[in-house]
């Protein structure tokens, strides 16, 4: 006789909305943004932390999902490629990716909009050493990086014109 295993029940705040999940203590955040919440748009890809896909914020900062057990991020916020837009508004990244043509295929483009949300908003100004660096754990197989590093820069660019003293 098989026995299910316990479920953990966690309270988070996804996307500044505050959640409560049950969910069996070895998944993934990537598997329970997926398969518990209906978040697809983090995506699946190598689940050994090399592509990038999965890309989420935790306390603002760039995270990979498929490598966090979800038990472990109790209280606190977490942000996912669904809740870059505000109020009905695309995120600085997300509108200078499409102006760019940032993305061709994209499967990566989630992962590379989380990393570029968190750098624009924690940085100044970024010259393109720094956008590589920022995005050397993201991949794409698409592209030869060019018009994402534009559309990264194009966005800080924005970002920091539209705040005093950026």
């Amino acid at each position: 006789m098989s026995v299910a295993p316990a479920k953990a029940l966690r309270t988070f705040a996804l996307n500044g909305e505050g959640v409560q999940c049950a969910f069996a203590p070895n998944k993934t955040l990537l598997e329970v943004l997926r398969e518990d919440l209906g978040l697809t748009g983090t995506k699946h890809g190598c689940e050994m932390g090399h592509c990038g896909a999965c890309c989420v914020l935790i306390d603002d900062r760039p995270v990979l999902a498929c490598l966090v057990l979800a038990i472990e991020v109790n209280d606190r916020p977490i942000r996912t490629v669904e809740g870059l837009a505000k109020d009905g508004r695309l995120h600085p990244v997300q509108e200078a990716f499409a102006q760019c043509g940032a993305a061709q295929c994209g499967y990566c483009t989630p992962g590379f909009l989380m990393t570029a949300a968190a750098i624009v908003e924690q940085n100044n100004r970024l010259g393109e050493a720094d956008i590589r660096a920022a995005i050397a754990g993201n991949l794409c197989r698409c592209t030869g990086y060019t018009k994402i590093i534009e559309a990264i820069a194009l966005a800080s660019d924005r970002m920091h014109e539209a705040q005093p003293g950026g």
